[in-house]
């Protein structure tokens, strides 16, 4: 087996990061069940259409690949993406290659949701999850990798 992403899957990625994480209208989230201490749902595996259900949205521009499914979601508390991966080890690989173009992200278990950090956090009441921030290409400081909530790990 060679990398983990194929040109194509690769190109699909890199563009889809560069047409969205600059607009900030990205990412969603999944999951549902038990509550913790901050009142968000455990994180439960899911698919992009699964989570576009469970968080109101309507999910536009599909696409698919081997690895991973993205769509696009817009609802009343704003725009964001959705990706459902294979598996774990999949979406960390592509959050590596995702977190050095900054943005901000809700990791479920095979899932990533990409949009704002306030849009993520309400997303979070409905889906669990836990908000990581991609690098910081600000002036401030605040590295990259800061996890913020609880939540499922991996």
């Amino acid at each position: 087996m060679g990398s983990l992403f194929h040109t194509p899957v690769k190109t699909v990625l890199l563009c889809g990061a560069a047409l969205v994480l600059p607009a900030a209208a990205a990412g969603c989230s999944g999951g549902h069940g038990g509550h913790g201490a901050d009142g968000a749902p455990a994180a439960k595996e899911a698919t992009i259409e699964q989570l576009a259900e469970r968080t109101g949205c309507t999910l536009t521009g599909t696409r698919k690949a081997a690895e991973l499914k993205q769509g696009q979601c817009k609802n009343g508390k704003g725009r964001y993406v959705l990706v459902s991966f294979t598996s774990d080890k999949t979406r960390d690989s592509w959050l590596t290659e995702a977190k050095p173009w900054g943005g901000t992200y809700l990791v479920g278990p095979k899932w990533v949701a990409v949009a704002t950090p306030q849009i993520l956090e309400t997303l979070r009441k409905d889906v669990g999850g836990r908000i990581v921030k991609g690098d910081d290409h600000g002036g401030g400081g605040g590295g990259g990798g800061q996890q913020h909530g609880s939540g499922h790990g991996s």
